[in-house]
């Protein structure tokens, strides 16, 4: 242990905590930044299922896995003074008709993409020139589309109609968008999950960044064999289209259904109440009403909880607190270490 200030620190001796997080949407990036400063070993595992935005506009010219979460997951992580990351960041505005709405980093990955043959390759190329301090992992080499069934039975392809459909989603599957080939990870991103420490889930949109990931077959099944802690962290917002008045337990059992068993073993849900009164609609109509608690629900499916104040709200949204998402991620990984270190003893 180590002494940080007038707190007890636990670090796992002769190597940094292993934390892969997988996911995608602007959740993401708060949580690697919060974990790159407790010196985590960070694997960031992102989906490529995005059709929206810019990303979409990229995939759909020039068929590249979109970019967009894969680029502010890079920034997160990068050693970069904030005058190289505005420059990464920046989006063209609307009066250039020809990038209007294009982020310079999305064209770089696009670019990079094409003169090394494949998105894998292109984003490690790009995290040795941005000082990336982790690895940065495309959750599939190929661009994939996210396919939902609705309770009603319709079905509906690709993210942003999925969530115009505004029905609500029974289950998701990704399939190749250029091939009939099963989507598959490569070596190294089923490596991570096999290797960590504690697997984080989340935060992020349930059926369009986090389930994309899962449903490629063999990520979801290191995800069900590996040892590591697997952690949800429990969004703080029901979205629109989504997770319409979803409770913490009905989250975690979607996870769970769509794994296919009771795989979720540790939740972190906010515990502080959201002030709808500061909560701006216009700047984010997607987010409904704050996520309501079950506790039996959570018990049930064998999911141990932890609760906190684990809010940061502020200019009229609703975030997580990162330093403290952080921490706890951290203190579950160093359990996880010790229980591992054990077993393996006895």
């Amino acid at each position: 242990m180590q002494r940080e200030g007038n707190r007890i620190v636990r670090v796992i001796r002769g190597r940094r905590p292993r934390v892969v997080v997988i996911g995608g949407g602007t959740g993401l990036p708060v949580i690697l930044k919060a974990l790159r400063k407790r010196n985590a070993d960070i694997t960031a595992i992102v989906t490529v299922a995005d059709d929206g935005g810019s990303s979409g506009a990229l995939r759909n010219y020039i068929n590249v896995v979109p970019p967009g979460d894969i680029r502010n997951v890079l920034v997160s992580l990068a050693d970069l003074t904030p005058e190289e990351k505005g420059i990464f960041q920046y989006r063209f505005q609307s009066s250039d008709k020809f990038f209007a709405g294009h982020a310079i980093g999305n064209l770089i990955i696009a670019a990079l993409n094409e003169m090394k043959g494949n998105i894998f390759d292109a984003v490690q190329s790009l995290s040795k020139m941005m000082r990336v301090d982790g690895h940065v992992f495309p959750a599939s080499n190929e661009p994939l589309t996210l396919n939902a069934e609705f309770m009603d039975g319709t079905q509906q392809a690709g993210e942003t109609e999925i969530a115009k459909a505004d029905k609500q989603i029974k289950r998701v599957w990704v399939t190749d968008s250029d091939s009939h080939q099963e989507p598959q990870s490569l070596l190294p991103v089923l490596a991570s999950v096999m290797q960590a420490d504690v697997v984080v889930l989340g935060p992020g949109s349930l059926f369009t960044s986090i389930l994309p990931n899962l449903m490629i077959k063999n990520l979801g099944q290191a995800v069900r064999e590996t040892q590591a802690e697997v952690i949800y962290i429990c969004n703080i917002m029901t979205q629109k289209g989504e997770t319409d008045h979803f409770t913490d337990a009905d989250h975690v059992r979607v996870i769970n259904q769509h794994l296919g068993g009771d795989y979720i073993n540790t939740a972190l849900v906010n515990g502080q109440a959201v002030d709808m009164s500061r909560f701006d609609q216009t700047k984010s109509d997607k987010y409904i009403e704050p996520v309501r608690h079950d506790f039996n629900g959570l018990r049930d499916q064998h999911c141990r909880v932890i609760m906190n104040d684990f809010l940061d709200q502020r200019d009229g949204l609703v975030f997580h607190n990162g330093e403290r998402v952080a921490k706890e991620i951290l203190n579950l990984a160093f359990e996880s270490y010790c229980r591992r270190k054990l077993t393996y003893y006895d």
